[in-house]
């Protein structure tokens, strides 16, 4: 049994869970400082209002598509040894490709999906590049094409009359025309699951997002493309070394996370409930990728749970309104990330624990063989 729990997965969960569990608590803790009165209240909100309802859950699976697959598109390359800090902006980059192709084209959602993730990939690839050919940080880099991809986005649909009318005839200045007016075949096909658990919001966006998840974990654990991946990641003079092109895999691997983050903006626009805003604001749902990626431990696998339970305490969150204000379910998430940075430590602490030897000591058995 011992042997069980010092296993790299099983250690991984433990770790997970006591961060939660911890973040949990640090939060309730916050309530009571708030609102003491209303703390248990707005503590049970959060963690029952998910399961409440068909209609909750499925809002639940709503928010946890995008966040998968930017989730995916962090924990891929950190994988790969890599910080692809630069989601938001293949998020953005990827949302643009496919609302383009959706109002300007007036394309099938699948073909705009298609383009999300070539508008993600290049994106990616960018600070791929210079990572390999020129040495660049990759945090640095990705940092600015964030904003580079941003200003890119929002300059060019300022100028794209067609993609900002809102009714066909109705010049919005600020947000990007309504897709059940400009091409309802392009929003995302719901299947019967917005009948099945009635809800407007659900879509196919999140059997997308595991299928997606599913595929990245058979690449990195599978594959001899995820192998020399991997390998790149953990060193890369001994990859070299070996024969395995690090220059090649870098980009590929910045390549295919922007691909990841370019789908999730897909998936979040063409819902055909959100229109995307001329703000000076970098998306916030790929920076959730990073937290995301974080409690999974970077495991394709457990990133589908990491979304989820993400969600499903945003979706609670909203709940504890009007006794809480709506921050507040960011500080506890934020809590729960903060302790799951400590999962190393704990893995080792743990791993500690369960190697301490309760056997007879090594002087006594040398004394023992003396007497033999």
């Amino acid at each position: 049994m011992r042997e069980f729990f010092k296993k790299r997965g099983v250690l991984s969960c433990i770790s997970s869970l006591v961060a939660i569990a911890a973040g949990l608590l640090l939060g309730l803790a916050l309530l009571f400082g708030f609102n003491a009165d209303k703390a248990m209240y707005g503590f049970r909100n959060m963690m029952l209002t998910g399961i409440t309802s068909l209609e909750k859950l499925g809002k639940v699976f709503y928010t946890a598509a995008p966040l998968l697959m930017t989730g995916l598109s962090v924990g891929f390359a950190f994988k790969t040894g890599l910080f692809n800090i630069g989601a938001s902006g293949q998020f953005t980059m990827g949302a643009f490709f496919a609302l383009v192709g959706a109002i300007q084209f007036q394309l099938p959602w699948w073909v705009c999906m298609l383009l999300a993730i070539a508008g993600g990939a290049l994106w990616g690839a960018i600070p791929g590049i210079f990572k390999a050919y020129f040495n660049v940080n990759e945090v640095i880099s990705a940092i600015m094409f964030n904003w580079i991809g941003l200003f890119v986005v929002n300059l060019t649909l300022s100028n794209m009359p067609v993609m900002l009318a809102n009714n066909w005839g109705e010049i919005t200045k600020d947000r990007t025309a309504k897709l059940i007016n400009a091409n309802a075949g392009a929003i995302l096909p719901k299947m019967g699951m917005d009948k099945l658990m009635g809800s407007s919001y659900v879509n196919c966006g999140i059997l997308i997002a595991v299928l997606f998840a599913v595929a990245v974990w058979i690449i990195l654990s599978k594959t001899t493309v995820g192998y020399e991946l991997k390998a790149c990641g953990y060193n890369r003079d001994a990859s070299q070394y070996a024969g395995i092109n690090a220059k090649r895999n870098i980009i590929l691997a910045m390549t295919i996370s922007g691909a990841l983050a370019g789908l999730g903006g897909s998936i979040y626009f063409l819902s055909g409930s959100t229109q995307y805003t001329l703000l000076k604001v970098l998306q916030s749902m790929g920076f959730n990728g990073i937290p995301v990626a974080l409690l999974g431990a970077s495991h394709p696998l457990a990133t589908i749970f990491s979304a989820l339970f993400i969600s499903y305490l945003q979706v609670g969150g909203d709940a504890m309104q009007p006794e809480f204000a709506k921050e507040i379910i960011d500080i506890i998430i934020a809590a729960i990330i903060y302790m799951s940075a400590f999962a190393l430590l704990m893995q080792q602490g743990i791993r500690k624990l369960l190697t301490k030897k309760h056997d007879v000591p090594k002087a006594s058995l040398e004394k023992e063989a003396d007497k033999a």
